[in-house]
């Protein structure tokens, strides 16, 4: 399994959706960030603010992350 290391901070979680289809969210604040090792597999997209990643039980999460969007995406090249 192929890792990468980013700078991750603040994040929010996905839970799913309401009974009345909207998403449910939990945001989580950090005042700093740490470094992570992402399982690449894990990844399912990136924006220049948020890398998406598959979290536990369905779940998704949205990271912030402190590296520039070019080289998140040289790191994934």
């Amino acid at each position: 399994m192929k890792f990468i290391e980013l700078t991750l901070g603040s994040y929010v979680i996905s839970h799913g959706f309401d009974n009345k289809n909207k998403e449910v969210l939990q945001h989580v604040n950090s005042d700093t960030f740490s470094k992570k090792l992402v399982a690449v597999s894990r990844i399912k997209s990136v924006s220049e603010t948020y890398i998406l990643t598959d979290y536990t039980d369905g779940r998704w999460i949205y990271w912030e992350y402190k590296e520039s969007f070019n080289e998140v995406t040289k790191m994934l090249g």
